[in-house]
């Protein structure tokens, strides 16, 4: 088969001719149509993530066909349109992921392929409604922000909530997801392009964080957060929990804009708020998630396709984080 080789950091990205993965017990190997960039992939591409390795051919998201069964696998699964869970070996826990948790594309090879094997208890079938392309584009950054909504912020009808940069994939996710539960959602992003898409998806309003008043900006308009979504921390953070009602919570799962800073303790217990972290999900959260797209068929956003050879031409966008929503391979 062939697939995106990454051999090293920082190099160019190979379309190269590699041996079809050899399935055991309890694997199959879905035959690739579509698959999902994340911000996760741009990471490793420049040698900026934990546990590295190299070769290593990225990619947490993929739809495709079932071509293939290892030993003890359902046959009905032969042939059927699936996608994958890339949240692998949760753990017994549900409030935090175990030792042996990995997420697909690395440290195992991913779907940036003709084909990529998993094992059979993380496929789903494609909803029914949702194009090849749609389907590979929300099971990572939808979950991650699924978690961060509902499962630790409990979102609910009316809530206020305010998405903290807007654009790429978790961030819209998020939106989304709020939305569609019924909450009052505010955005923010440095570019007015990317707030005016989040207004026609259904956002209130939004203010650039490039403005020295940004906070105050936020104030006015929603009066308080029952809760913030936040992919960044950096100083930006410190500024939340004057932003939140009492009770507020603070939920983030990324620190691109580095750590996080000196906030106003005294503010957060005497407002009684919470600061929450979170990464990937569950197998109940996924399960949730895909129930919860089905009830209010939500659509993901698909910013642009590639050929699914152009791999490395794509990671160069999501470096340049013009998109919003989500960029797509197709084979």
């Amino acid at each position: 088969m062939k697939a995106n080789v990454l051999e090293a950091p920082d190099t160019s990205i190979t379309w190269k001719e590699v041996e079809t993965p050899t399935l055991a017990a309890g694997e199959v190997l879905v035959k690739i149509k579509t698959a999902g960039l994340n911000r996760r992939d741009y990471w490793i591409s420049i040698g900026k993530y934990a546990s590295l390795k190299y070769p290593i051919i990225l990619g947490s998201d993929g739809a495709g066909i079932v071509a293939e069964l290892g030993e003890g696998v359902d046959t009905a699964w032969l042939n059927k349109e699936v996608i994958i869970n890339p949240s692998n070996n949760w753990g017994d826990n549900p409030n935090f992921q175990g030792k042996d948790f990995k997420i697909l594309g690395l440290p195992d090879d991913g779907t940036f392929a003709e084909y990529v094997k998993t094992r059979a208890e993380y496929l789903y079938h494609k909803p029914a409604y949702l194009s090849w392309e749609q389907a590979a584009a929300f099971p990572l950054a939808g979950l991650t922000a699924y978690r961060a909504l509902f499962t630790k912020a409990q979102a609910k009808k009316g809530d206020t909530v305010l998405i903290s940069g807007v654009g790429g994939g978790t961030g819209v996710f998020a939106l989304q997801w709020a939305i569609a539960a019924g909450c009052r959602v505010f955005v923010t992003s440095g570019s007015g392009e990317k707030i005016e898409q989040a207004r026609q998806l259904g956002a209130l309003a939004g203010v650039n964080y490039k403005s020295q008043d940004w906070a105050e900006e936020l104030h006015h308009l929603a009066g308080g957060f029952d809760i913030i979504i936040d992919s960044a921390l950096g100083e930006g953070f410190a500024k939340f929990p004057d932003l939140c009602k009492p009770g507020g919570r603070m939920v983030y799962f990324g620190a691109t804009a580095g750590d996080m800073p000196a906030i106003p303790g005294r503010k957060v217990y005497w407002k009684q708020l919470q600061i929450l972290g979170t990464t990937m999900g569950t197998t109940e959260d996924f399960k949730a998630m895909l129930s919860f797209m089905d009830e209010h068929k939500v659509v993901p956003v698909i910013d642009e396709v590639y050929s699914l050879s152009e791999a490395g031409k794509a990671i160069q966008k999501m470096g340049t984080s013009s998109h919003f929503g989500n960029i797509v391979l197709k084979a």
